[in-house]
């Protein structure tokens, strides 16, 4: 059985693989992220699966450092996730992250996130390029949300009314 803590962490990861699909109701706002990611140098599946695991690390982040529990991230703000993407240095998303990991898309995703990380210079010019195409994202998201705050737990909604499984991207391809 699963530790509350592995449970979070599978719980942020299926936020972080619905949110782009989700934000991507209106098809010219995937059609523009990939004109920033070629933009920017960066392989459009490759900087979808970091956006997608930068979610999850930022979500990670604020329900460690809120002591949420898994059952509990519906509950936080898509502004604190927002705030988090941008706001925390990109090593501190890496703490407290599980010693393992049941998707090895998820760990291959953190590994990736990690070299860019501790390889400064363009890598961390990239992290910063993703994080704010995050925080636009997460923003979009909240002003297309009737809720005067709204939550991960709406992100969660949103993605079940659209039928979306929780298996997008991969670094690898």
């Amino acid at each position: 059985m699963a530790s509350d803590h592995d449970m979070l962490w599978r719980r942020c990861a299926h936020l972080g693989r619905v949110l782009l699909p989700v934000v991507d109701e209106e098809a010219w706002r995937q059609a523009r992220r990939h004109e920033h990611l070629g933009t920017w140098g960066i392989n459009i599946a490759e900087g979808e699966r970091l956006i997608e695991v930068f979610a999850a690390l930022a979500a990670h982040a604020v329900a460690v450092d809120t002591s949420a529990s898994a059952a509990e991230l519906d509950l936080l703000p898509l502004s604190a996730v927002a705030d988090a993407a941008t706001g925390k240095c990109d090593f501190e998303l890496l703490a407290g992250l599980p010693d393992t990991f049941a998707d090895g898309r998820d760990e291959l995703a953190v590994k990736v996130f990690r070299l860019y990380t501790y390889r400064g210079g363009q890598y961390s010019r990239r992290l910063f390029q993703l994080s704010t195409e995050l925080r636009g994202a997460l923003i979009v998201l909240a002003e297309r949300s009737r809720m005067p705050s709204p939550r991960c737990g709406q992100v969660f909604f949103w993605a079940a009314a659209a039928g979306l499984s929780s298996d997008h991207g991969d670094l690898t391809s």
